[in-house]
C-alpha cells in the first residue's frame, strides 16, 4: 500500500519539497493515525473475519445501489434492522412474562454506551479535515490557474481519459471496481512487492526521461529551479 505521504502525480517535485517541510507526517498508530491503521489492517486482510464482513457488506450495499435507488436501499436496510431488533425485543418480553423473570431490556448494554462526541475529539477531526481541505484547495488553484504548465497538462490528459471511462462506466460501477481493487491489490502488492517496485521504478524513470526530453525541446515548459 502506498505511503499516505506520497506526493500527488500532479505536483512537481520542486513544489512538494518546499511545502513538505510544513506538512505534518501521517502514519503511525497513535491517536492521529488510528483511523489510517484501521483502514490499513482492513485492506491488507490482517483480520480475515473483520475484513470479510466489511468487504461483503460494502459490496452488497454498492450492488444494491446499482439496482435500486438510494432511498429504497436506506429504507430496506432500516426495515431489516428494525425487524431484527423489534422481534428480539418482543421475544424477550414474552419470555420474561412467561418465566416471570426480570432480565430487563435486551439492548440495555448498548443503550447505556457513551456515544457522545466530545468537543476535543470534534476539534481534532475538524482540524484534520480543514488541513486536507486547504491542501486540496491549494492544489486545485495550482492546477487550474496553470502555475506549472506540465502539471496542468497532466490533469487535462487525465480528465480527457476519464471522459472515455465515464462513457463506459457509471459512478456506482466505478465504485464497485474501486472496492474490488482496494481489497485485492494491497495483498498482492505485499506478496510481490519486490517485483512490482522493480517494474514501477523502471516505468517511473522512463517517464522522467521522456518528460525531461520534452521540456528540453520546449523551453516554455521548463520548470524554474528553486533558488
Amino acid at each position: 500500500m502506498a505511503d499516505p505521504t506520497t506526493q500527488s502525480p500532479f505536483v512537481s517535485s520542486s513544489s512538494s519539497s518546499s511545502s513538505g517541510q510544513s506538512q505534518p507526517q501521517l502514519g503511525g498508530c497513535g491517536a492521529a493515525g488510528s483511523a489510517f491503521c484501521a483502514v490499513h489492517d482492513l485492506l491488507f486482510w490482517r483480520d480475515v473475519r473483520k475484513t470479510g464482513i466489511v468487504f461483503g457488506a460494502s459490496l452488497l450495499l454498492l450492488l444494491s445501489l446499482a439496482t435500486l435507488s438510494a432511498v429504497s436501499v436506506v429504507a430496506h436496510l432500516a426495515l431489516a434492522l428494525l425487524s431484527v431488533t423489534i422481534s428480539l425485543r418482543v421475544y424477550k418480553a414474552v419470555v420474561q412474562a412467561v418465566q416471570k423473570s426480570e432480565e430487563g431490556h435486551p439492548f440495555r448494554a448498548y443503550l447505556e454506551l457513551d456515544v457522545t462526541l466530545s468537543p476535543e475529539t470534534f476539534q481534532a477531526h475538524a482540524t484534520t479535515v480543514a488541513l486536507h481541505l486547504n491542501q486540496a484547495l491549494r492544489l486545485l488553484l495550482r492546477l487550474f490557474l496553470v502555475e506549472d504548465l506540465v502539471d496542468s497538462v497532466k490533469l487535462a490528459m487525465s480528465m480527457w481519459l476519464l471522459t472515455y471511462v465515464g462513457a463506459i462506466f457509471n459512478g456506482i460501477t466505478l465504485l464497485i471496481l474501486a472496492e474490488l481493487l482496494a481489497f485485492t491489490l494491497p495483498p498482492l502488492y505485499e506478496k510481490y512487492k519486490v517485483q512490482i517496485d522493480h517494474y514501477v521504478g523502471i516505468a517511473r524513470n522512463q517517464t522522467k526521461d521522456l518528460m525531461a526530453k520534452i521540456q528540453a525541446k520546449l523551453p516554455g515548459l521548463a520548470k524554474k529551479k528553486p533558488e
